[in-house]
């Protein structure tokens, strides 16, 4: 029971929606993830097993990454499976030559920014009114982290 990190492909898109819809409640659709695929953007996956568990996907450019989906079925969450990705995406931002990451995070997702905080990252500002929720917008709490060099980190 090893758990591969492997690349994203469109064939796993049934299998991620499944994740997607049972984690968020305005989830995003199946076209979006084709399109962060289909134009380069670095797709992920995490499989245990056979089974997908879990998915990211960011971009990169001028030095610098955004992370903009990292996810984990609900029944297995709080397994370590979340910091395996996102250990990867920064290894991998690292690796492409990115000197920061930056992510967006719901307040109200608790879990998902104590695991951002706890990698080192740092809240630097706030977008209002950036997520649609059941009463009309949630802001983002905007995250950055300094991609040292691994040495360093």
């Amino acid at each position: 029971m090893f758990p591969l990190v492997r690349p994203l492909w469109a064939d796993d898109l049934v299998d991620v929606m499944k994740i997607e819809e049972a984690s968020y409640p305005f989830p995003w659709t199946e076209g979006i993830f084709r399109d962060c695929i289909r134009t380069g953007y670095a797709c992920f996956c995490l499989q245990l097993d056979g089974e997908l568990v879990g998915y990211t996907v960011y971009n990169w450019g001028a030095g610098e990454s955004h992370l903009l989906n990292l996810c984990i079925h609900p029944e297995r969450r709080r397994l370590g499976f979340g910091g395996m990705l996102l250990e990867h995406s920064i290894s991998h931002a690292r690796s492409l030559g990115c000197q920061v990451m930056y992510l967006e995070v719901r307040p109200s997702n608790v879990d998902a920014a104590k695991l951002y905080a706890k990698r080192g990252f740092s809240e630097v500002g706030t977008r209002p009114a950036y997520y649609q929720s059941d009463s009309g917008r949630e802001d983002a709490m905007v995250m950055r982290l300094d991609l040292l060099p691994e040495e360093l980190d």
